[in-house]
């Protein structure tokens, strides 16, 4: 094809290019996708595990007799010693990290329910995932929707 027809057929094609309030709209899902990613995701990661918690302290007394071990350590016992501590250090980090759970609850419950109804959530889903009741009442999504 000649290039002067590859143009014209460009010229000739609409050139369409999204409304202003098209562009918020897109921000403003964008934005309530983050809202409710990030409480779900809060939810889960504070939700309880079974067994009995470590503590800080348990953790770092098992970090120093880790350091003590290493030192007489064959090499296989020295690697998964290394990696033991590697994951009690990450432990020990994510035990320090305060997530405001509530505050999230918050956003979550201002975005909630018109995010849900655009995606065809239900009452169940929500609490499928975990949310809680008060949660959804405050969001105003009720059991019917």
């Amino acid at each position: 094809m000649p290039a002067n027809t590859k143009t014209a057929a460009k010229s000739a094609m609409k050139s369409s290019t999204m409304s202003a309030a098209h562009k918020a709209s897109l921000a403003k899902g964008r934005e309530e996708g983050r809202i409710v990613r990030i409480y779900l995701e809060a939810l889960e990661s504070t939700k309880p595990r079974r067994g009995r918690r470590r503590t800080p302290q348990g953790i770092e007394g098992r970090l120093a007799t880790i350091e003590s071990s290493l030192i007489d350590a064959s090499p296989l016992e020295r690697v998964q010693l290394i990696q033991e501590r590697m994951d009690l250090e990450a432990e020990l980090a994510d035990s320090e990290e305060f997530i405001d759970v509530d505050a999230l609850a918050s956003d979550f419950a201002k975005v909630a329910k018109g995010y849900g109804s655009r995606k065809g959530l239900s009452y169940a889903a929500w609490r499928a995932v975990g949310v809680p009741a008060a949660v959804l009442r405050q969001a105003g999504i009720s059991r019917s929707t």
